[in-house]
């Protein structure tokens, strides 16, 4: 369980077989139908040594892909042993998500620490600016978030929409991970692109228990985001939105009752 701690080709017989670029394939029982009027014939050998040539790609594409597979479904042996093989631990998909990202977000601390240890980067970037604390606070585990810090994380860094691992943490709901990141010292009044601090969020979501935490660890209760709302006022205003819709829904259901 986790806890908090403070801080710290083949040729048989005459039959010959060509495979072309291309992927065709070409069978013939005498090697001079193939080859008739072609004078010089490449030699067997450089043709085998260029099918291994061009297979190398496909190789390790596969091996990249069992590798960020293994490291989301946690499968220690086959992260090891491409990373013994020196596989690069930042390599990524289509999105910028390395193997420590999804390590990170499935909560397998044990793969964690072996990515750092063959070092994989700390604060390689998604295309949306998030790094593996981010990740690591969207998965909730505690253990991983510390030994993301023993190995120097920053706790205050942003994504590319300003958002904090405490954002995060807070907007997912994993209340071990707020009161941890509070007790390392994060800047608890941080906002993001829309001027929201981690109180914002948390009111707007509905996060009783973590309101609670922040506001009894410092938050500042009359901060103002980009539309000069406090969290209080946001609460109000989210109670005015739902109350004007409601009644704005239950009206032609009054009328409709009146009238029979």
């Amino acid at each position: 369980m986790d806890t908090i701690e403070n801080c710290e080709h083949t040729e048989t017989g005459i039959q010959k077989t060509l495979k072309l670029n291309n992927g065709e394939i070409i069978t013939s029982s005498s090697s001079q139908d193939i080859f008739n009027g072609v004078e010089d014939i490449p030699e067997q050998p450089k043709a085998e040594k260029k099918t291994q040539v061009n297979s190398v790609p496909e190789v390790k594409l596969v091996a990249n892909r069992e590798f960020m597979t293994a490291s989301s479904q946690g499968h220690l042996d086959v992260v090891f042993k491409y990373l013994s093989r020196g596989g690069n631990p930042d390599i990524h998909d289509e999105l910028n998500r390395t193997a420590l990202h999804l390590a990170c977000l499935e909560g397998h601390s044990t793969i964690v620490s072996l990515l750092l240890e063959r070092g994989a980067d700390l604060n390689f970037p998604d295309r949306l600016g998030s790094v593996a604390i981010h990740w690591a606070c969207r998965g909730g585990s505690l253990r991983v978030v510390q030994a993301l810090k023993s190995h120097g994380a920053d706790l205050n860094v942003r994504d590319k929409l300003w958002s904090t691992p405490l954002h995060v943490a807070t907007r997912t709901g994993h209340i071990i991970i707020v009161e941890y990141l509070l007790s390392c010292g994060v800047k608890i009044n941080a906002t993001d692109w829309e001027g929201d601090t981690a109180l914002h969020d948390a009111v707007r979501l509905n996060k009783y228990k973590i309101v609670k935490i922040l506001i009894l660890a410092g938050a500042d209760v009359n901060s103002q985001n980009n539309e000069g709302l406090t969290p209080v006022q946001q609460v109000k205003q989210w109670q005015f939105d739902i109350l004007d819709t409601l009644h704005r829904l239950l009206k032609p259901q009054a009328f409709a009752s009146t009238h029979q």
